[in-house]
């Protein structure tokens, strides 16, 4: 008995953290969507288009509410010891992990394909778009700014481009390493050798990987022991019914 009532009151602690977290991730959400400015204040700066086009509201309210959802469902199903709770609770998770296992395995047997599949998107929109769209043309100026970098794969992905044409046969400042004092033409790039943003991503998330797997490893073991707890809980209940 003194197991159950201690396994059942870390399942309310913990789903009721889970609640809680979900409620202020969905106020979060709600401020973003009826007051987004002064909520970007306390962040660090995005552009307008980022703020107006990536929906960061309706994101934070509907995995606020999922979690909210979660932590009640399992909060109630342990401490009113209800069956039917504690299964849907683990049923849920189950879900879940078989949904992140099911993205985890296609990732990797797609991942040679991944720069193909994101070359076929990123360069028609580099050689139509960029210096037309505004938002399209922000948002690459500021992942070329950040990551030091140019283009998906290296300058010529603006050869001949509508920029390229448009503004005299030049590239963008972020393809020519060095004073901005000189014109970015096809000599200055080849000479600066600005590698291109898919190769700098690769190289952040290889650098990084140790930390990804830590939190993927964290995550899943959260869930394991949220599916064991409950699945614990009903089997006493179930044996107790007997």
């Amino acid at each position: 008995m003194g197991c159950f009532t201690f396994v059942k009151v870390a399942m309310v602690v913990f789903n009721l953290l889970i609640c809680l977290a979900g409620m202020c991730l969905a106020a979060a959400g709600i401020w973003v969507t009826v007051d987004g400015d002064s909520f970007m204040k306390v962040l660090p700066p995005f552009t307008d288009d980022f703020q107006s086009h990536v929906n960061v509201g309706i994101f934070s309210i509907t995995i606020g509410a999922v979690m909210t959802l979660l932590g009640l469902l399992g909060c109630c199903g342990a401490q009113k010891e209800s069956k039917c709770l504690l299964i849907m609770f683990f049923s849920i998770i189950l879900i879940i992990c078989i949904a992140e296992t099911a993205a985890t395995i296609v990732a990797l047997v797609y991942s040679s394909y991944t720069e193909i599949i994101l070359r076929a998107w990123a360069t028609p929109g580099l050689k139509e778009q960029y210096g037309k769209d505004k938002i399209l043309t922000d948002l690459w100026n500021s992942t070329m700014t950040t990551l030091q970098c140019c283009g998906f794969s290296n300058y010529t992905d603006f050869s001949e481009s509508y920029y390229y044409k448009k503004n005299g046969a030049l590239y963008p400042p972020t393809c020519c390493a060095g004073p901005e004092l000189f014109l970015c033409d096809d000599d200055n790039a080849d000479f600066s050798g600005v590698v291109g943003c898919f190769k700098q991503i690769v190289q952040i998330i290889q650098r990084n990987v140790n930390i990804m797997g830590g939190i993927a490893a964290g995550v899943t073991a959260i869930e394991v022991a949220a599916m064991g707890v409950s699945m614990y809980l009903y089997c006493y209940l179930e044996k107790k019914a007997t």
